[in-house]
C-alpha cells in the first residue's frame, strides 16, 4: 500500500529513545511544514545505516521529502551538508539541503526516490539480465569519473597516514580481539605492522582526488540522473584508487575477477581521457586498486564487528566472510602480503589460503 494514501493512523510509529529530541524534532518539523506545505501525519521511516543517523520520508506539495535525524554529539551534519554542494558543482545527482538545523542535526532534503543500485544488481543477476547491470555499472563510473574530475577536493580533510593507520588498528582491535577472542603474539604483531607499513605507503604514492569513501551500490540510487549519490559526508582527499575499490568490491555483491578487471580498465581508460592522474600502466593501477581494496576490507571487517559488539547490530557480521575472501584472495596474489595469510587463516579458515571467492 502506497504511504500516501494510507491514513496516518495507519503508519508505524517512530520510536524515540530520548524525549527531548523526540520534541525538538516535532517543533522544528512542524515549523519546516508550514513553509513547505509538508504533511507531518505521513511521516515515516525511509532508512537507517550503520551510523546514528536515521531517514524519514514526509509527503508534501509535489512530492515527498526525506528528513535526516543525526543527533549530535554523534553526528555532524556539517559535513554532508558540504559535500553536498561540492556533488552538485562537479554536475552530480545528490540530495538538495533543503532546510537546516546545523546545531541540533535535522535536515529536509530532496527524494532521490527508493530504488537502490545494490537492489537492481541484485534482481538483475537473479535474472540473468547483464544488460542491466552492464549499464548501472557503467552509469557508476562515469559518474566517479566526473567526481574525480569536477570535485573540489582542496577543502576536504586529508586522508593521511594517521587516518589509514587509524582504520586498519579497527581490525585487531574489534576482529581479531573481540570477535575471535585472538591474541597475537610479538611476531604477529610484527607481521600486522608490517603490512601495515605496505598499504599505507602504497595509498599515500597515490595521486588525491575527491574521495567519496563509501562510492558502492548501497550508496547509489537508479535516478535521473543516473546514479543519485548518497552517504558522502565521509568524503576526504585522498587516494584516486579507492572509490574504484569500494565500487567493485562491494560489502553487500560481489563480482568475478573477469567483470572486475573490465570495469577497472573502463575507469582506468575514462580517467585517463578525463586527464585524470592514473597512470600508463594498466598492471601498476590494477595492483593499487587491489591493496587499496585490502586497506579497506580489513578496516571494513573491524568495523562490522564493532556493529555487532558496541553498537548491537549483528546483521552486518554475516558478510565478514566476504570480506576474508576479498583480503585473502589478495593477500595470496602478492609476494610482499603472503604473511598477512598468517594472520587470516586462524580466523577464516582454509578457504582463504585457497583464494576462495563468492
Amino acid at each position: 500500500m502506497n504511504s500516501a494514501t494510507t491514513p496516518p493512523e495507519a503508519l508505524p510509529a517512530i520510536a524515540w529513545t530520548d524525549a527531548s529530541r523526540h520534541a525538538a524534532f516535532d517543533g522544528w518539523l512542524a515549523e519546516v511544514a508550514a513553509r513547505r506545505s509538508l504533511d507531518p501525519a505521513t511521516l515515516r521511516s525511509a532508512s537507517s545505516d550503520a551510523s546514528f543517523r536515521r531517514y524519514f520520508r514526509v509527503d508534501g506539495a509535489g512530492g515527498s521529502f526525506i528528513v535526516m535525524d543525526a543527533p549530535p554529539p554523534q553526528e555532524d551534519v556539517r559535513p554532508f551538508v558540504a559535500v553536498a554542494e561540492l556533488l552538485h558543482g562537479a554536475g552530480l545527482n545528490a540530495p538538495q539541503v533543503l532546510e537546516q538545523d546545523l546545531a541540533r542535526g535535522f535536515l529536509l532534503l530532496s527524494d532521490l526516490g527508493s530504488r537502490l543500485y545494490l537492489d537492481e544488481l541484485h534482481e538483475a543477476c537473479a535474472r540473468g539480465d547483464t544488460k542491466t547491470v552492464q549499464t548501472l555499472m557503467r552509469e557508476a563510473i562515469v559518474a566517479l569519473v566526473q567526481w574525480q574530475s569536477r570535485g573540489d577536493a582542496s577543502g576536504l580533510p586529508p586522508y593521511d597516514d594517521a587516518l589509514l593507520r587509524r582504520e586498519l588498528a579497527l581490525f585487531p582491535d574489534w576482529c581479531v580481539t573481540r570477535e575471535f577472542g585472538v591474541d597475537w603474539a610479538a611476531e604477529q604483531q610484527r607481521q600486522w605492522q608490517s603490512t601495515c607499513d605496505l598499504l599505507v605507503t602504497s595509498a599515500l604514492a597515490q595521486p588525491t582526488v575527491a574521495v567519496h569513501r563509501d562510492f558502492m551500490p548501497r550508496n547509489l540510487m537508479v535516478a535521473q540522473p543516473n546514479p543519485g549519490i548518497l552517504d558522502f559526508q565521509d568524503a576526504v582527499r585522498g587516494p584516486i584508487s579507492y572509490d574504484v575499490a569500494s565500487l567493485l568490491r562491494d560489502a553487500f555483491i560481489s563480482w568475478d575477477e573477469e567483470r572486475e578487471l573490465d570495469w577497472a580498465a573502463r575507469y582506468w581508460d575514462a580517467a585517463r581521457r578525463a586527464t585524470l592522474p592514473v597512470g600508463d600502466d594498466f598492471g601498476e593501477f590494477w595492483r593499487q586498486l587491489e591493496w587499496m581494496g585490502l586497506q579497506r576490507h580489513l578496516k571494513v571487517l573491524g568495523i562490522f564487528c564493532r556493529l555487532k559488539h558496541r553498537d548491537g547490530k549483528p546483521q552486518y557480521a554475516q558478510d565478514l566472510p566476504r570480506f576474508f575472501a576479498y583480503a585473502g584472495r589478495v593477500a595470496l596474489r602478492y609476494t610482499p602480503l603472503k604473511p598477512l595469510l598468517r594472520l587470516l587463516e586462524p580466523l577464516s579458515g582454509a578457504r582463504v589460503d585457497a583464494g576462495f571467492t563468492f
